[in-house]
């Protein structure tokens, strides 16, 4: 069915469902369309979200989010946006079984993880055991242990890696960098992290062992070394296809770049999450999403003169 909403949101992760709460309880008509996906539904429990001091689930916390945002009338959907057009004053958004007038466009489409190679089944079984984590800022402290002594391997064997793995010294003395490909670290980053006592081990990894109490990390020729947690320092992919289309402004790692209100640089169109050149956490999404919402009402607003002149 053809209809027109006051916003459109495409991505169901916590910024879009933030903007949606938001928009909703502003009585705007809104509607979120939402491919699945979100990075914090890989969450088997976050300990750093302001209010759970117990931890909440990342899928829990989505559907606490639904079930508010639905509560107020915003109508949220399944399905993933293929285009979206300018229509008069108005932008036109289809898809999957998506066809919809908005005045206005929140993208909140999140980014995805570039992953070691490891099949999908491995790979969430790992993430639930917590002996595969991607986020230091959010699990540094878990993944460090009881006793901050836990072994923690980090593989990406560039700036990225070295950088993460300095970070997660803070946590624990353990902390070795792994690659997966035949490569060489500069002179400074060598002296970086012999400074702070973090391994480096120039053997491409060729395969990873969950089936153990921790993880083994498997070389050529038999090898393998033996570590409690593997991050991957492997980088992000943003999710911009339909961003990019329209022209939008991107930084050097292809997120999006927009100015202090979430707007983007065409009339109607507004940017929160971890798609914007920014930290990636979800209260950050949260905030961006509060800041973009609260615009695109008051943009609505003075388009239809209802604020002072």
């Amino acid at each position: 069915m053809d209809q027109r909403f006051d916003c459109a949101i495409i991505g169901g992760g916590p910024a879009g469902l933030t903007a949606a709460i938001y928009l909703a309880r502003f009585r705007r008509r809104i509607v979120l369309n939402d491919r699945g996906g979100s990075r914090a539904a890989l969450i088997p429990l976050s300990h750093n979200h302001a209010g759970f001091p117990e931890g909440i689930a990342g899928p829990e916390l989505l559907e606490r989010m639904r079930a508010q945002a639905a509560k107020y009338g915003a109508e949220l959907h399944s399905g993933d946006v293929g285009a979206v057009t300018p229509e008069g004053d108005d932008w036109r958004v289809a898809g999957d079984g998506i066809g919809l007038t908005a005045r206005t466009v929140l993208f909140a489409t999140g980014v995805d993880n570039r992953r070691p190679e490891i099949d999908e089944a491995t790979h969430r079984a790992a993430l639930g055991a917590g002996k595969l984590r991607y986020c230091p800022v959010c699990d540094g402290w878990e993944a460090a242990g009881p006793e901050f002594g836990a072994r923690i391997g980090v593989v990406g064997a560039d700036g990225h890696g070295v950088a993460e793995a300095l970070f997660l010294r803070g946590y624990t003395p353990h902390v070795a960098l792994f690659t997966r490909n035949d490569c060489e670290l500069n002179e400074d980053d060598r002296g970086d992290l012999a400074d702070h006592g973090i391994a480096w081990d120039p053997r491409p990894v060729r395969d990873y062992d969950f089936s153990g109490d921790g993880v083994r990390l498997c070389f050529a020729e038999g090898d393998a070394a033996e570590i409690d947690t593997l991050y991957p320092a492997l980088g992000s992919e943003p999710n911009v296809e339909l961003i990019a289309r329209l022209g939008l402004r991107m930084d050097g790692e292809n997120c999006i770049v927009c100015d202090p209100h979430q707007r983007l640089g065409l009339k109607g169109l507004y940017v929160a999450g971890d798609v914007v050149s920014a930290l990636d956490q979800i209260s950050v999404a949260m905030g961006h999403a509060a800041i973009a919402a609260v615009t695109i009402h008051n943009d609505l607003r003075e388009r239809d003169r209802q604020t002072p002149s």
